[in-house]
């Protein structure tokens, strides 16, 4: 009796731990429903059945096994993971080449709100994979999303399909380990999504990358974005929804941005020829909360991340958000190719018209080290008059400067530009090295460390129209008749551990009502 027990628990044991029954019930092979992953016919149909039939049996997983599908719009139901496993490649269709289109971009209820943002954040139908109003839903697998037959920029024509994915008014979600190459618009635009999770992405595109536009209670961990001709990873509160909605409790971290021809951060090259972005300015990736900014920022933080070749950090309010309660810290930014800080508060107020200037305030930003290359920018925190960029504190941080600035440049009167797009490029040559700092109150620096490699004729500090400063352990590197700072209707002004002030810098210093 005891043997045929034995027996028994091994024969119980490999039907439940072995090939499981459930298994098969859970995942949906595509090539069950017709695909054929040979990158010429045409799968989406059979994408599409697969998602059908796994949501009407409550859900389950769709799986794309190994190979190339080519593919028009797939729409995702509730509780569907979609799966690309290793070695698959999910290729978004050229409707000149073949026989078919996307999902046409569908009507904005909200009208108005169309001017408000681009077409690309107001229709989420024309892409390759998109979803609206679900709940459960991921992406998978070690495979790539190739967006050769999306088109980049805004073009209302139906047929054409302009995102990698998009998603709107969703709940739980979580996107992982896939990677997408040439992603179109946006290789990811996430609006109105709660509960969003985004881990392990690899992303080389030809616009934006990441748009988080409208979320709360966001995760976005352990990704690699290359975007020389957009944004890396960006934050948005934009009207899309047809409201002025927040995003809000949102964590960034060990992410990597950088501005690498498209395409050769996938294939290791990493390229630099490219010197332009389609605005005019420098190749971009980097991070950033704005443009679109309807709704308010609040509760953010972006930790243990590294920008190169790209943009620095920007944090921006113009449409009348308040921005506020973010921190940022353990960042390296190597070859940053305009200004490593831009934080500007702006009224370019696009938006409903009784919209009411927004804020800039409780930004924390600790433990950065900068390598900056371009000698027409420094940092920049920009408000407007009446309107202050408030309670601000850097602490812990190293900037190299190229350095190249002329006596002429440390002249130059930077414009207010008070309803422009916001982008240091805007401002024309910046006459500080270090950090240019204009209507702000409440501002602490601690442990700064500013320094650079060739002679440069620009003071470090330019303060105008600041209300409380505390400045403590600065260490800035200038030229002998350069002082550290330039000071212009300053209040409350500390300074404590200051090296190598000079001349200019006490008797400017003493000149203030403090």
């Amino acid at each position: 009796m005891r043997a045929l027990f034995t027996i028994l628990i091994i024969v119980c044991t490999h039907f439940t731990y072995g090939q499981s029954p459930a298994k098969s019930l859970t995942e949906y092979n595509v090539r069950d429903f017709g695909a054929k992953g040979d990158g010429k016919t045409l799968d989406t149909d059979a994408i599409n059945k697969a998602i059908t039939s796994a949501a009407d049996a409550g859900g389950g997983t769709v799986v794309l096994p190994a190979g190339n599908y080519l593919s028009f719009s797939i729409r995702l139901k509730s509780n569907i993971t979609l799966h690309l496993a290793a070695g698959a490649t999910l290729i978004a269709a050229n409707m000149d080449e073949h026989p078919g289109k996307y999902d046409d971009p569908e009507p904005n209820v909200w009208g108005d709100s169309l001017k408000y943002q681009d077409f690309g954040h107001s229709h989420f139908h024309n892409s390759l994979i998109w979803g609206e109003n679900l709940e459960n839903i991921a992406i998978t697998g070690f495979g790539r999303i190739y967006g050769k037959g999306l088109q980049k920029w805004g073009n209302a024509k139906p047929g054409l399909g302009n995102k990698s994915i998009a998603l709107k008014k969703c709940r739980n979600v979580t996107l992982r380990d896939f990677s997408v190459l040439h992603g179109g618009h946006f290789a990811i635009l996430a609006t109105g999504v709660d509960n969003l999770t985004i881990n392990n992405l690899m992303i080389d595109t030809n616009r934006d990358a990441i748009d988080i536009d409208c979320c709360r209670n966001v995760r976005v961990s352990d990704c690699a974005l290359n975007s020389p001709n957009d944004d890396a990873l960006v934050l948005k509160a934009s009207y899309a929804l047809g409201c002025a909605a927040p995003t809000e409790n949102v964590t960034i971290t060990n992410c990597q941005v950088y501005g690498f021809d498209e395409g050769t951060f996938l294939d290791g090259t990493f390229q630099q020829t490219q010197k332009a972005a389609p605005d005019k300015g420098v190749v971009t990736g980097r991070i950033k909360l704005g443009t679109e900014s309807n709704g308010d920022f609040r509760n953010i933080t972006i930790s243990n991340c590294v920008f190169k070749h790209c943009r620095g950090l920007a944090l921006e309010t113009v449409d009348g958000s308040v921005l506020e309660n973010i921190t940022v810290s353990n960042v390296v930014m190597e070859d940053v190719l305009n200004a490593p800080f831009f934080l500007r508060l702006g009224s370019r107020m696009r938006g409903p018209a009784d919209a009411k200037i927004g804020s800039l305030k409780r930004v924390l930003i600790d433990s950065v080290v900068v390598t900056a290359n371009n000698p027409q920018y420094g940092s920049m925190l920009m408000g407007i008059p009446g309107h202050d960029v408030e309670d601000v504190v850097f602490s812990n941080i190293y900037i190299k400067v190229k350095g190249g600035g002329t006596k002429e440049q440390a002249k130059t009167v930077v414009p207010e530009k008070e309803n422009s797009y916001p982008d240091p490029q805007e401002f024309g040559q910046i006459p500080a090295y270090g950090f240019y700092i204009r209507h702000a109150k409440n501002v602490r620096m601690h442990n700064i460390t500013l320094e650079f490699d060739e002679a440069d004729y620009r003071p470090a500090f330019i303060l105008e129209d600041v209300k409380g400063v505390e400045l403590i352990d600065i260490k800035a590197e200038t030229l002998p008749g350069v002082p550290v700072f330039e000071l212009k209707n300053v209040t409350n002004f500390t300074i404590h551990r200051i090296n190598k002030l000079k001349d200019k810098d006490i008797k400017a210093i003493k000149s203030l009502k403090l």
